[in-house]
């Protein structure tokens, strides 16, 4: 049986690199059924550029965040699977292929995702390049089945999506995290280096930092909702590496008078991080390694900070009345 397959791809702002992304698409080794952009009200050149490819081009006419175009484009796919892909990432030419090929060998699989390639789509500095190498890492090291699915580069059948029900319109992040916890207890989600896609990534200092708080902010409301569904979170950083850097952070007041301290608690930092610093050493040279290590510790404070943000906003935001029990006065 011939599964068709439509490919959404939600666009704001998107000039930069939508012609990559559509060019990697029509490029797959497999035929695609159809194409899908959905600009989100852009101000660029976006729309100009979709309409130079075969795709079919749906607008917003004011930004509604990544979940309402994602719901959007599946509304109009009619394709067997959707395979969603981010406007700034390229695909390798068989990662369609080899989407298709899971979903139909495991009916069980409801969802199955990719990989970031170890090097940027555009090579815009070091900063990029820690981060895609760092991307690419964590998600290679999770390979297999897991109980996140990240919506980058993702393929589902249209039918699960429309049981599970679309994305959270009210969430601009961690939106898949949310959809994970609709989708993992009744569907199989798988993690593959066989789908891989090359990013651009931001590339400078403190954009990154600013986008890494702003995200960790609803990481510990993420954290506690799979706990109480029993569910482990896919995460981008080790408790060790965390614990490792808040110790690091905490005790850098010490370096004038006691530098041994937080020098022992920036070894078990690099410790934690043994292997990301290893791959980065083989992948771009032995001195790229020390660059990682404190650029991810400088990642790690605005995680921090944000998730320490975030926890407070939930402790304090107010609790919904509990649902009336009826009458329980005496008769």
């Amino acid at each position: 049986m011939t599964l068709s397959v439509s490919v959404v791809i939600p666009a704001h702002n998107s000039a930069r690199t939508l012609a990559a992304c559509l060019d990697s698409v029509y490029a797959q080794t497999s035929r695609i059924h159809q194409v899908i952009v959905v600009d989100d009200a852009s101000t660029d050149r976006t729309a100009e550029i979709a309409r130079t490819r075969p795709c079919t081009l749906l607008r917003h006419e004011r930004n509604r965040g990544v979940s309402a175009a994602r719901n959007t484009g599946v509304a109009a796919a009619t394709g067997d699977i959707v395979f969603f892909l981010d406007s700034d990432e390229a695909l390798t030419p068989g990662s369609v292929a080899a989407a298709v090929d899971i979903l139909r060998a495991d009916p069980r699989c409801g969802c199955v995702h990719g990989v970031i390639a170890p090097d940027p789509l555009y090579d815009d500095g070091p900063v990029e390049r820690y981060k895609v190498l760092h991307a690419h890492w964590w998600r290679a090291r999770g390979v297999g089945e897991t109980q996140t699915a990240f919506l980058a580069q993702a393929a589902l059948p249209r039918e699960v999506f429309e049981r599970v029900g679309g994305f959270d319109e009210s969430l601009r992040d961690s939106e898949d995290l949310e959809f994970s916890d609709r989708l993992a207890p009744h569907y199989r989600i798988v993690l593959t280096d066989r789908i891989v896609a090359h990013h651009d990534e931001e590339h400078r200092l403190l954009p990154l930092l600013a986008e890494t708080y702003r995200r960790a902010l609803l990481l510990v409301p993420a954290l506690a909702s799979a706990r109480r569904s029993g569910r482990r979170n896919l995460t981008a950083n080790t408790p060790a590496s965390v614990a490792a850097a808040a110790l690091t952070l905490a005790t850098l007041p010490l370096l004038p008078v006691r530098p041994a301290v937080p020098a022992l608690a920036a070894l078990a930092f690099c410790g934690a991080n043994l292997g990301l610093l290893r791959f980065a050493a083989r992948h771009r040279g032995p001195a790229f390694a020390p660059y990682v290590a404190g650029l991810h510790l400088l990642v790690h404070g605005a995680l921090l900070t944000g998730a320490a943000t975030g926890a407070v906003r939930m402790a304090l935001a107010p609790r919904p009345a509990p649902a009336p029990t009826g009458d329980r006065s005496p008769a």
